[in-house]
């Protein structure tokens, strides 16, 4: 993977955050500096979006609060009118915060709903990602009412009520036109629904030294084309040297591996052949005329179609039925040592054993599930993240677990998230063309977890391509223009 420990994708938990501050400190960087950059990161921010108006900067106890304090007097320099409601007086604040709310000259009044009154603009400078309980009392009924008025709303690093670290909602978090967060964004920003009551999101550089990052070692990214590198073909390759991919043919749901097939095609990859039983086999050879179809009823006429060493990838799972057959076509695919992607019907056929999957995963193998059949296969706790590292673990296999905020974890560890699928892609097959898409980039040698983050991404910016009105159909036709636009460009 191409990502580093200082790459601008780097996802930090607060914990992680905390320990940069610390660093950035020691190096000697002064939380006051830090702070007043912070404060002042805001402010230049919201003047950027906004004229001047009434606005109330909420200000919390701690270091978010004397973010606020900053960005309070800065706006006010700025010829805004603004007023500070706090959560405790001024000479009740501490350390590089106090020192920051002694600069603020003019009144300071307790939060309650009433400061809102004439007020066009509300800044959340309550708690930020320092919150771990829900926000109570005058603070939590505030926010409610901001957003109730339907004012605009800033939060400072996270809106306060958000798990920095989940993205979760801790009960009641406003909705935020824009947050402004610092040095790197966290999962929450991510996350859903921390995502979205963010808005838009941005990050803003503070003075913390890139050199803390060494001694953080973060494991976990914004998903995008700066962490893999695509497969391109040479002038001197053949289509065999570009993979041959296998598809198990399910009798009734033809419709899944033939969008599978398709999607593995725009993928890239040198050939495919759909492995059809009997029943639907008149089907899949009506196809596409670049699929190849074979006629292999059941396991051991499956093993056979797998055997030639130059099929080297194989996707079990989209339509293929809930059964042992197709619980043996993925034992094969893993026996013979293929590169393999396990989705929808060959998860679900585990879910009465998944021990009977684990041991039998030591080739590089990718699972797809959504949250239904994650849940059937893995028994794990914590949040998106931390549940989809565990599953990898546990299983040995590199682990994609769907939904709008797609989080692929590695054996080892090593996570992304990836945050750029469009709603438009909630229609049926879209999960079939991602594993097909992630079938295309293993059978052209791209380990399963790059492989199925560079899936991930390319199916979100197809489905972005297309827009409202999407069928599954129309992801794999947009494919190529994405594919133009990464090499062509390099996009971030």
């Amino acid at each position: 993977m191409a990502a580093t420990s200082r790459s601008p994708d780097v996802l930090l938990t607060t914990e992680e955050m905390a320990r940069a501050d610390r660093a950035a400190i020691e190096s000697g960087v002064s939380g006051e500096t830090l702070m007043e950059n912070a404060g002042a990161a805001v402010a230049r921010e919201i003047a950027l979006r906004w004229s001047a108006r009434p606005t109330v900067v909420l200000c919390g106890p701690g270091n978010n609060g004397g973010d606020g304090y900053v960005t309070a007097r800065l706006l006010a320099q700025m010829g805004w009118p603004v007023m500070v409601a706090s959560a405790v007086p001024p000479d009740r604040m501490k350390g590089d915060a106090a020192r920051h709310a002694a600069l603020w000259r003019e009144n300071t009044v307790p939060i309650a709903p009433e400061v809102l009154d004439g007020k066009a603009l509300v800044v959340d400078a309550l708690f930020g990602a320092g919150l771990a309980r829900p926000l109570e009392g005058a603070l939590e009924a505030t926010l409610e009412a901001a957003q109730a008025r339907g004012m605009t709303i800033v939060g400072v690093d996270v809106p306060s009520g958000v798990d920095g670290n989940s993205g979760a909602l801790l009960g009641f978090a406003p909705q935020c036109h824009l947050t402004v967060t610092f040095f790197r964004k966290k999962p929450g920003h991510l996350l859903l629904p921390g995502r979205i009551l963010a808005g838009e999101t941005v990050v803003a550089n503070i003075g913390i030294p890139e050199s803390v990052l060494d001694g953080i070692a973060p494991r976990l990214w914004r998903n995008g084309p700066a962490l893999w590198t695509l497969p391109r073909p040479s002038l001197t390759d053949h289509k065999y040297a570009r993979g041959h991919a296998v598809i198990l043919g399910g009798a009734h749901m033809t419709g899944a591996a033939r969008l599978a097939a398709r999607a593995a095609l725009r993928g890239g990859v040198g050939l495919v052949t759909i492995a059809a039983p009997d029943e639907g086999f008149a089907i899949y050879a009506r196809g596409e005329p670049g699929v190849l179809v074979e006629r292999r009823d059941g396991a051991e006429q499956f093993e056979a179609a797998i055997a030639d060493p130059r099929r080297n990838a194989v996707l079990v799972g989209p339509g293929a039925g809930v059964g042992m057959n197709t619980r043996a076509a993925a034992i094969a695919a893993l026996r013979a040592q293929k590169s393999v992607v396990l989705d929808a019907d060959a998860i679900t056929s585990f879910a009465d054993d998944p021990g009977a999957l684990f041991a039998r995963i030591a080739s590089p193998c990718l699972l797809t599930p959504h949250e239904g059949e994650f849940a059937r296969l893995f028994n794990v706790a914590g949040d998106k993240v931390a549940r989809t590292r565990a599953a990898a673990a546990q299983s040995g296999a590199t682990v994609l677990l769907k939904g709008a905020d797609t989080v692929i974890a590695a054996p080892n560890g090593c996570a992304v998230i990836n945050a750029n699928a469009p709603a438009d892609l909630a229609t049926a097959g879209a999960g079939d063309v991602l594993a097909g898409f992630a079938l295309a980039l293993m059978a052209q040698g791209m380990d399963a977890f790059e492989a199925g983050a560079a899936a991930a991404w390319l199916h979100g910016e197809a489905g972005a391509v297309v827009g409202p009105g999407l069928i599954a159909e129309d992801l794999p036709e947009a494919l190529p223009g994405v594919y133009r636009r990464v090499f062509s460009t390099d996009i971030q």
